[in-house]
């Protein structure tokens, strides 16, 4: 069983979620678009987009299909499988529209642009995405006020996907100070070594460094 990965925000995440449930797994490293690669890596994802699971033969991708794969194998809840579940596929589509969508918009603008020289950042995107990101930020503030967890007391998958983009928050800037909620479950997340530092120990080169 391989789990090919980029240290990009999806892939990111199907490697915490790899590491979080000890699965007994090996990773590697890819870019499927690099010059030359792309004839290796479109049998395994027509997309030609990681992070992609080998196992038993075929190959699944997409991060949450991964996950609940993952989570599957090793018997665990953190992909609800009772009751939570249609409540944690809520927030899991919830998130992507709305405080994901709002992350990815800001993170693109202030970090990949600029990480990779594809362009300037542009200062209009980010106002749109910041005003996104309130807007999201004030419901999720609101939910996570009650309780440690989007679910309640247990961690589960809702939670690595809503903070998906986080971890790049040294790019983003994202005024997450402002929703204590938020904050603190956050700083939760940070307590759990596989979402702090899903890649150690792995052979997983750094990205370019924002310019000063």
């Amino acid at each position: 069983m391989k789990l090919y990965f980029s240290r990009n925000p999806n892939p990111r995440l199907a490697v915490a979620v790899a590491r979080f449930l000890k699965t007994d797994i090996s990773f590697e490293f890819a870019a499927p678009m690099a010059p030359g690669q792309s004839e290796r890596y479109l049998p395994l994802n027509p997309n030609l987009l990681l992070p992609i699971l080998q196992h038993s033969g075929r190959t699944l991708w997409e991060s949450d299909a991964i996950a609940c794969w993952l989570s599957r194998h090793a018997g665990s809840n953190f992909w609800r499988t009772d009751d939570e579940e249609p409540d944690m596929i809520r927030w899991i589509s919830w998130a992507k529209e709305n405080f994901m969508k709002a992350c990815d918009i800001v993170h693109w603008e202030r970090g990949t642009k600029l990480r990779y020289g594809i362009g300037p950042c542009d200062d209009t995107m980010v106002a749109e995405g910041l005003s996104q990101f309130h807007k999201a930020a004030v419901i999720l503030e609101s939910e996570l006020s009650g309780r440690p967890w989007i679910l309640g007391e247990t961690i589960s998958f809702a939670d690595f996907r809503m903070a998906t983009f986080l971890p790049f928050n040294d790019a983003a800037r994202l005024p997450i100070e402002d929703y204590p909620a938020i904050r603190h479950w956050s700083d939760r997340l940070d307590q759990i070594e596989a979402w702090r530092d899903p890649f150690r120990g792995l052979d997983a080169p750094c990205p370019p460094p924002l310019p000063n």
